[in-house]
């Protein structure tokens, strides 16, 4: 992986102020560094290279076609570049780099040839001859992109903060406006997703995408290239034998592509369905015994590190445990915000960083269990939305609210789920009430300027069941701007690469084919196939648990070891100064927790990172 910046301005561009900007990314790439800038001075390309594939200075970038005439910039891995190499029969390679196979594949074919990769990106290529700069990013936003286009310039790069660095020169500090639409969003969901960031003058790049900037005449074009709605029950399977078959073969084939590296490698192993899957496929074709990664906490509520030396001691891994007290999370509390650059509510950062922080010392490329959940029904989300489309449900649905408010507080959670506002906002809804966020309702009181709209941000289609639906939600928006934004800044803020073998392209493209009668079975539960699958490689009886998930005991510490941090920034002078909730609804709500409603502590620290995020990094 690496970190990428690059700008167009009509004027001639300021070449030490974007020179910087791509040098904050230096934990993105602390291998190596390239700039280019056009002989006009008005096209800037910036690069911060982590050597994975070709670590020879060959492979640096930027990176040259063979006519010269097109230089790329790239962050991310191709799986399939040996495999696309073929269409490319007389080209004499300088590099065995995957980068240079996606710039050639460009020169010879276009953009036509993005829709043949299969990896996680974001990269620039910008042809020197017609003037055009172009943009484009992988089919699920597993790597980031920002851009920042105005009428005199276009800005774009792996992280907010290089954005923010280009814009100052000369030590003058350049302020953008918070978003209000984005904090609605933000408070709802715990994540801002695509397109807003928190800055109004900024937008995320749009997951299976490509733009081009004709720089001669300020003309901009975006096309869709590959679009998961495409694939989705586009040609259902039906017979369990076959699928099983496909799966398996489909999913060996994508750890195998993805363990393809020059440098060391090993997985993260939590002891879960998806971490325990993709190590067990990654042991059977490792040559030498894998190294695996797992975290824990002192709570035995939020630490599961038993199942996963179970499972290490199974595959015979060469596992290395790390299990976090407090001060270690403290230890990075500096950090957060910088890490992240805009208001991020996940608090399983944490323990990601902690575990990637941990790996470092041993490998420089891991595998990651991510996605498993969304593309074989594996969330409690999925039965809600299920329970929630039931007409009948839909009838009563208030009177059961009204009488959750009397039970005790497990049912008083669950009522709050039954309250949704519309039943076509139900997606968001579900999952800001199964995360313990701010539902509709709550932030039409909380929020001092409450003129958002959540209706695009739950369209989605109507073919499938309600539970593939929400599955396809959690796939554009859960999965992208929460999981894959918390692995990639977690795993490179280490110069750590993680890889996603569950979201490689053929097996996403299989998986949304399945249909939920062989994604959730009587005997087996959710994971159908992932499970069957698994257990003939570990036993079945190892993973006989509740899922806990991959988390900290943040209610506890919110309420104990954290509270200096709600008195420092949730005072009502901050809160009445920042101008962005109403303080005597905040503290209804702070009080409700401090008098036992611990399901309310989500629900804080989003106010506690939102109002952190204005005081420390606006």
């Amino acid at each position: 992986m690496c970190g990428i910046v690059g700008a167009f301005y009509r004027e001639e561009i300021n070449e030490a102020s974007m020179r910087q900007a791509t040098d904050l990314l230096h934990h993105r790439g602390p291998d190596a560094s390239g700039y280019y800038l056009s002989t006009s001075k008005r096209v800037f390309l910036g690069h911060r290279r982590l050597s994975i594939i070709d670590v020879s200075q060959n492979a640096n970038q930027p990176m040259y076609s063979h006519d010269s005439r097109f230089v790329i910039i790239y962050n991310g891995e191709v799986y399939n570049y040996e495999k696309l190499k073929q269409k490319l029969p007389n080209v004499l390679w300088k590099t065995s780099s995957d980068t240079e196979v996606v710039l050639e594949l460009f020169v010879h074919f276009g953009p036509e040839s993005f829709a043949w990769l299969n990896g996680i990106f974001a990269f620039s290529i910008y042809d020197i001859v017609e003037e055009k700069l172009w943009l484009c990013r992988d089919g699920l936003g597993i790597k980031p992109l920002f851009i920042q286009r105005e009428k005199e310039k276009l800005i774009f790069g792996s992280e907010l903060k290089s954005i923010i660095r280009a814009n100052q020169e000369e030590g003058k500090n350049t302020n953008f406006l918070v978003s209000k639409k984005a904090v609605a969003h933000f408070l709802h969901l715990g994540f801002v997703p695509e397109p807003l960031t928190i800055y109004r003058g900024i937008k995320k790049f749009p997951a299976g995408y490509y733009a081009v900037l004709n720089t001669k005449n300020g003309e901009w074009n975006r096309y869709r290239y590959w679009n998961v709605r495409d694939h989705y029950l586009s040609n259902p399977i039906q017979d369990e034998a076959q699928a099983l078959k496909q799966y398996q073969e489909k999913l060996f084939a994508s750890v195998e592509r993805q363990m393809i590296s020059d440098v060391p490698l090993g997985t993260f192993l939590s002891g879960g369905i998806d971490s325990s899957l993709v190590t067990a496929v990654a042991s059977k074709i490792s040559d030498n015994k894998l190294k695996t990664f797992c975290i824990g906490f002192e709570d035995a509520r939020f630490d599961e590190t038993a199942y996963a030396q179970q499972v290490a001691t199974h595959l015979g891994t060469d596992h290395h445990l790390f299990r976090a007290k407090l001060d270690d999370v403290l230890a990075l509390i500096p950090e957060f915000l910088t890490l992240f650059d805009e208001p991020f509510a996940d608090s399983s950062a944490f323990p990601t960083m902690l575990v990637s922080k941990l790996a470092r010392e041993h490998v420089t490329v891991t595998l990651s269990g991510d996605g498993g959940d969304e593309f074989f029904q594996g969330y409690g989300m999925y039965a809600w939305a299920k329970r929630l489309n039931d007409p009948k449900v839909q009838l009563l649905r208030k009177p059961i609210f009204f009488a959750s408010k009397f039970m005790n507080e497990r049912n008083q959670r669950a009522g709050r789920v039954f309250n949704f506002p519309a039943v076509k906002r139900i997606p968001s809804h579900i999952f800001s009430q199964e995360q313990y966020f701010f539902s509709e309702q709550e932030l039409n009181r909380l929020l001092l300027r409450n003129n958002f709209d959540f209706n695009e941000l739950n369209a989605l289609p109507k073919k499938g069941k309600s539970q593939e639906r929400q599955a396809i939600w959690d796939i554009e928006h859960y999965l992208k701007d929460d999981l894959m934004v918390k692995i990639d800044r977690a795993s490179m803020r280490y110069s750590l690469e993680t890889r996603v073998p569950l979201l490689d392209k053929e097996l996403v493209e299989f998986s949304l084919n399945v249909p939920l009668s062989l994604k959730v079975n009587e005997e087996y539960g959710t994971k159908y196939l992932m499970k069957r699958t698994l257990y003939d490689m570990v036993p079945k009886e190892v993973f006989d648990r509740p899922k806990k998930g991959f988390s900290i005991p943040l209610n506890k510490w919110l309420a104990n070891e954290l509270k200096p941090m709600l008195d420092k920034y949730l005072s009502k002078q901050k809160i009445e100064y920042a101008g962005i909730i109403d303080y005597n609804m905040f503290k209804k709500i702070m009080d409700q927790y401090l008098a036992g409603k611990s399901y309310l502590y989500n629900r804080v620290w989003a106010i506690l990172v939102l109002h952190w995020w204005y005081y420390e990094k606006k």
